[in-house]
């Protein structure tokens, strides 16, 4: 290349620079995460004794585990455990079949969980395996609810957090939640109700450390207990049951439990 050659490349991009900087809207502004259009949704294995699964939304698959080797693991997402780290997946807004599929090499991809939604341009939303899985048939439970999380005030309010209750145990009665602040020593109730494969609302609640505990309607005894549960300010979360109500070990794998989820 000739210093002629050279000369001229380097007036060209000099030119490109000056033009690019006399347009109106010189500076690029990307897109947040916030503002990238597209429905979001994440993912829960809950169903009692299930496999390890991968998710999928129709035939695309949403989550996956890697292996030390850098290749798909065959563990998949654990019962008790939630996709990508509980982190909420973009999507293009639409109908869909979200599905749970074994992720080991026996019956590998066999869909064991299903539930039709559509995910609407801007919304979020959770997709749930639930109730008890059945070794003969290869099924378990799915549903989805949707995370309304535009509820949190603008500016954010960082004395309260926003909880609500998913009820995710097949064989419990409505379940109510109740949340005792381990300071103030007040309880409160997070919200009406709840049924089987529902959602409530979300309710702000002070800052603080709380005993969470869950109880049918027309009953004083706790079904469902978590101790020492942290809401930090600002922040969102779903507080889900899940396994067998019928248990009453303090150990078992399959215990009724309540798993906390920060949703923002």
């Amino acid at each position: 290349m000739t210093r002629s050659t050279r000369s001229s490349i380097r007036a060209a991009l000099l030119c490109a620079v000056l033009l690019a900087a006399c347009e109106k809207n010189a500076v690029q502004v990307l897109p947040t995460a916030e503002t990238i259009p597209g429905g979001r949704v994440k993912f829960f294995n809950f169903g009692v004794n299930a496999p390890g699964v991968n998710f999928y939304a129709d035939n695309t698959k949403m989550t996956a585990i890697l292996s030390g080797t850098g290749q798909e693991a065959t563990t998949g997402v654990a019962y008790g455990g939630t996709g990508n780290g509980g982190v909420y997946l973009a999507i293009t807004p639409g109908a869909y079949t979200l599905t749970g599929r074994i992720a080991a090499t026996t019956d590998k991809d066999v869909v064991i969980a299903t539930a039709a939604a559509t995910l609407d341009d801007g919304k979020y939303y959770s997709f749930y395996m639930s109730g008890f899985y059945n070794t003969a048939t290869k099924a378990s439970d799915g549903f989805v609810v949707e995370d309304p999380l535009s509820v949190q005030t603008q500016p954010i309010n960082y004395s309260v957090a926003y909880v609500r209750f998913v009820h995710a145990i097949a064989n419990a009665s409505p379940l109510t939640l109740y949340a005792r602040n381990t300071v103030a020593l007040d309880t409160t109730a997070v919200g009406a109700a709840v049924t089987y494969k529902g959602a409530g609302t979300f309710i702000a609640l002070p800052v603080g450390v709380y005993d969470l505990f869950a109880r049918y309607t027309d009953s004083t005894t706790v079904k469902v207990a978590r101790t020492g549960v942290s809401f930090l300010g600002g922040r969102m979360y779903s507080v889900g049951a899940r396994g067998d109500i019928t248990i009453t070990s303090t150990t078992a794998t399959n215990r009724p439990f309540l798993d906390n989820t920060a949703n923002r």
